[in-house]
């Protein structure tokens, strides 16, 4: 580990006034979107439609290494096709880690589905894949499988989709990759999603590439892509006339957005090094601080960092998660407690639920950090110095 650097002096009030609020996760410009814009409005291209979007899933198709690939209106844009093209049906049970954002099972419960939500393994925040094998066994002894698993990337790491897969595979469940904060993260040599029969991706603006907006769904299955792609469209039957022997939604993504993805994609690789520099600067610059751990990153994945998230214990720490946020937003840094579980959130109250002690312990402890690939040193060096001034003693 790298020698950690000395903290430079926090800012107070009135100076965090007058320096650069520090975002979360800001967009950072490749630099050429201009060009990709430009063409695109040279071309008249600016529905979704036209060679734009068509690039654009080729790009995500390499990054991804999915071979098919529709660009959408939005990362639950996608996760909405998905659910669809999988024949989710009222009363259909959705599995999902409840340490998630919202929009995991927010368009299969607005289909009818019935969420239940599984804890995570604490060793990667994802999935626990145990505890998936014993809750499918218990549930094929009910006579009542889910229909879709949901494996979840959280804050740039992969899921373990080999197990979930594998545990899935023995009853004929299909999986689904909530991929949206997994873009660029490897598991065991693969990209994030891969193994799932769907992935999907967003390219919102606080993500490690985007393109204003959008997402994206992905698969081997080109079937599974073309039908997603036919319900993108408003599910219009071939005709001269407007004919529709099902409804679909106007979920493509347009050319705009296409041209700010594409050069944003081409960066990917630099984005993940970046973001995962400024972690190991967190990491090494916090790590006598008895109490503060990083996010842990299993040996089987390499996660992107796409937000640095760190766990504290008060009793170790003498201080906790909420004081600290305070004191990174007294410096002019913005933080943000990890996600709070599904199960706790007043919607989903009467949710079933497998297990949740792991999701409740990082949401009591964990916040996440600024991780934007255009923070400069001394930016970094202002969110560490805040921090350590709540260790005392």
């Amino acid at each position: 580990m790298s020698p950690r650097p000395p903290p430079s002096a926090p800012v107070s009030g009135a100076a965090a006034g007058a320096a650069r609020r520090i975002h979360l996760s800001p967009p950072h410009l490749a630099g050429t979107e201009i060009d990709h814009l430009r063409a695109v409005l040279d071309s008249g291209w600016v529905a979704p439609a036209g060679p734009a979007i068509a690039a654009f899933e080729c790009a995500v198709g390499a990054a991804t290494r999915f071979p098919h690939v529709l660009a959408t209106a939005s990362g639950t844009a996608a996760l909405h096709l998905a659910y669809r093209v999988l024949d989710v049906a009222p009363g259909d049970e959705v599995w999902a880690p409840g340490f998630t954002f919202v929009a995991t099972v927010a368009p299969a419960v607005q289909m009818g589905a019935v969420p239940r939500f599984l804890d995570v393994c604490p060793r990667s925040w994802t999935l626990d894949p145990g505890l998936l094998r014993a809750e499918l066994r218990a549930a094929a002894r009910r006579g009542r499988l889910p229909r879709v698993v949901v494996a979840v990337d959280i804050y740039g790491q992969a899921s373990d989709l080999d197990a979930i897969a594998a545990a899935c595979a023995r009853y004929d469940v299909p999986v689904l990759s909530d991929s949206a904060e997994g873009l660029g993260a490897t598991l065991r040599g693969g990209a994030a999603g891969r193994g799932a029969r769907l992935a999907a991706f967003s390219f919102n603006g606080n993500k490690i590439v985007t393109a204003g907006g959008g997402g994206a769904l992905a698969s081997d299955d080109p079937v599974l892509v073309a039908r997603a792609r036919h319900l993108a469209s408003h599910a219009k039957d071939p005709a001269a006339h407007y004919q529709h022997s099902a409804t679909g939604h106007a979920y493509g993504m347009s050319s705009v957005l296409a041209a700010v993805g594409l050069a944003q994609v081409a960066v990917l690789a630099d984005r993940v090094a970046a973001r995962r520099a400024i972690f190991a600067r967190y990491a090494a610059a916090l790590a006598d601080l008895p109490g503060l751990d990083p996010m842990p990153e299993p040996a089987w994945g390499r996660a992107t960092h796409w937000l640095g998230a760190i766990l504290v214990d008060p009793a170790r720490a003498g201080t906790d998660r909420d004081e600290i946020r305070a004191a990174l937003e007294e410096a002019g840094v913005e933080s943000r407690p990890v996600w709070k579980p599904l199960p706790d959130q007043p919607v989903f109250r009467d949710a079933p639920v497998a297990g949740g002690a792991v999701a409740r312990g990082l949401f009591a402890r964990g916040l996440c950090l600024p991780s934007g690939t255009a923070m400069t040193e001394a930016e970094q060096d202002r969110v560490i110095a805040a921090i350590r001034a709540c260790w005392r003693g």
